[in-house]
């Protein structure tokens, strides 16, 4: 993994965790996961932590408001949009504190972001359309989210000393491009994004993540059938998805998995279930689905360390806190089985 600034045998986690203590949520996740902590996000602090407000409020000379279906464009920054930063504010402060007394800081971290296309299905304009039904709008939210982006990798570096890693988040997207989306009303659908817009605007954010890192650019989409060549066309370094939701997967959409794996990309494996399970798992439990993809598509095992890092099959946010830090040890210890993997698997 040459290429990538985490060793082989990574685990990370994809977002967001329950509770409302950012302190405590930190702590968790830097301990658990040492090789690479993600910036936690805990949504049920309400307004301004889920992941449309908490993205806005990195947005530069744009600000939301809450209304009752959601966020919307707003003149001028409200106490919604400042609740957002303060937000985001503390949990930097949790998540430096967590680092430093860790006592040995962490080289690399990662943080999350809605991407373009999520983020500006979740916002409304003023006249009540989604912002990405409007060109200009869309055009302006892109650039700046990436301006927003590159300052908050500058202040997590400072903050912690570690090189950074951006995931953008886009489980919005395939309904964007399958033309799924409701209209305000809610009796009529968004007319279907084309693939070269969604690659074009995608790609405009992704560039700027990497150019203000340094780094790979994980995009991460959880749907049943996300757009793998799509978003490596639009730039991105490492894809994540739930494994689970491969299961009974047309050929096409394992060949699809097998040509951006192949043709370099990182793979952010969802294995860990997002709930807990009736029997807590051990890793022979929850070993399998890696082993079964990598053996279906042809490729060594040795890729599940060098080629692909261990994750929660999507955010954690309905998890009991017991589960969430069981599920982080689990991900930590395969994706260190991976490395040597027992001769019994």
């Amino acid at each position: 993994m040459s290429n990538t600034p985490w060793p082989a045998g990574t685990a990370t986690g994809i977002g967001s965790l329950p509770g409302t203590d950012p302190l405590e949520a930190a702590r968790v996740v830097v301990g658990e996961l040492p090789a690479l902590p993600h910036l936690p996000e805990l949504p049920a602090r309400g307004v301004g932590a889920d992941m449309i407000g908490r993205t806005a409020g990195l947005l530069v000379d744009l600000a939301v408001e809450v209304i009752p279906t959601g966020y919307r464009v707003t003149a001028r920054p409200g106490a919604d949009h400042r609740r957002a930063v303060d937000l985001l504010r503390r949990d930097l402060d949790a998540f430096d504190e967590a680092t430093q007394a860790a006592g040995a800081r962490p080289a690399v971290v990662k943080t999350q972001l809605a991407g373009p296309w999520t983020l500006t299905a979740g916002i409304e304009l003023v006249r009540g359309h989604r912002v990405l039904t409007d060109h200009g709008a869309l055009r302006e939210f892109a650039e700046s989210l990436a301006e927003g982006l590159t300052a908050h990798v500058r202040e997590l570096a400072a903050r912690t000393g570690a090189q950074v890693v951006v995931q953008l988040d886009e489980p919005t997207l395939p309904a964007a491009l399958a033309g799924a989306l409701s209209t305000p009303s809610g009796y009529g659908t968004v007319r279907a994004v084309e693939e070269s817009t969604a690659v074009t605007v995608l790609g405009q954010v992704v560039a700027a993540a990497r150019a203000a890192t340094g780094q790979p650019v994980v995009v991460h989409c959880c749907a049943p059938r996300p757009p793998l060549r799509l978003l490596r066309r639009a730039g991105a370094d490492a894809l994540a998805l739930d494994v689970s939701l491969l299961r009974g997967a047309p050929p096409a959409v394992w060949d699809e998995l097998g040509e951006v794996w192949d043709g370099g990309a990182t793979l952010f494996l969802g294995l860990l279930p997002g709930l807990a399970p009736e029997r807590a798992p051990g890793l022979r439990e929850v070993a399998p689905p890696a082993l079964e993809l990598v053996d279906r598509l042809g490729f060594a095992r040795s890729w599940l360390a060098d080629r692909a890092v261990v994750t929660p099959s999507c955010g954690m946010a309905g998890a009991t806190a017991d589960w969430t830090r069981r599920a982080m040890t689990l991900a930590r210890d395969l994706g260190r089985a991976f490395v040597e993997p027992p001769e019994s698997w």
